[in-house]
């Protein structure tokens, strides 16, 4: 299935078309470590979850710095609504701009995604989470000093709890239905926690799964997220076996 994708350069970032393709479009913000905004390296795990969910996979292309990169997000979400119903999903500081972007589509009133999945998702960019410090103590590759450096260039001036910079901090009632998956070795896993907390005091439909480690958490993020996009897409409820 993986040799029968297509990948094509759009104006917001390589897109990936299955050949017999569902009407749901993925919105899928990745996340690195260097908040670089390329969506290049995400084209294998984007590649897996267009095969598995038969959705085209928007993989949007975003500038490295706030509020830059929150407009490019919400214009690769303009780009998929062209095409179809859209799902958003995202990892790192891509799940943070994924959330922030919910945030921002309700207080304008534009129409939401029909649902999110957040993973490993910084949410919160004050960099104060106790994981932060506890977790990385077990992972020698987290810097977390480097990570604090890179966040502040990336925030600029803007105030670290301004909710569309850290959407843990936002009003979070109205949201579409959420998941959100990490693991409890991550060091960002309070963002997700709190994060998933917060929504469901809020009246959001929120999925919290945390795996173990990150090696459970890779194994099974596909699957879980393609799961969880075909209960809130009504049309279409099937999706390929793992």
């Amino acid at each position: 299935m993986a040799s029968e994708l297509r990948v094509e350069e759009s104006p917001v970032g390589p897109v990936i078309r299955p050949p017999d393709p569902a009407e749901t479009v993925i919105l899928y913000v990745h996340g690195d470590r260097d908040l670089s905004g390329d969506p290049e390296p995400a084209l294998d795990h984007a590649g897996r979850l267009a095969a598995r969910t038969r959705a085209t996979v928007v993989c949007t292309r975003y500038r490295p710095a706030f509020p830059a990169s929150l407009d490019d997000v919400q214009a690769a979400y303009d780009y998929g609504q062209a095409s179809g119903p859209v799902v958003v999903a995202g990892g790192r500081l891509g799940a943070g701009l994924a959330a922030s972007l919910l945030v921002r589509l309700r207080d304008s009133g534009a129409a939401p995604p029909r649902c999110a999945v957040l993973i490993s998702a910084l949410l919160d960019l004050t960099m104060e989470s106790q994981s932060l410090l506890l977790n990385a103590r077990a992972d020698p590759t987290f810097d977390v000093a480097g990570l604090r450096r890179q966040v502040a260039r990336y925030a600029g001036g803007t105030a670290p709890t301004d909710p569309l910079l850290s959407p843990l901090y936002a009003n979070l009632h109205g949201l579409p239905p959420i998941q959100l998956l990490t693991a409890g070795t991550d060091p960002l896993l309070d963002d997700s926690l709190t994060f998933a907390a917060r929504a469901a005091r809020s009246g959001v439909t929120v999925d919290l799964r945390v795996r173990p480690d990150h090696a459970g958490l890779r194994g099974e993020a596909i699957t879980a997220m393609a799961s969880f996009m075909a209960t809130w897409s009504p049309a279409e409820r099937t999706v390929r076996p793992a």
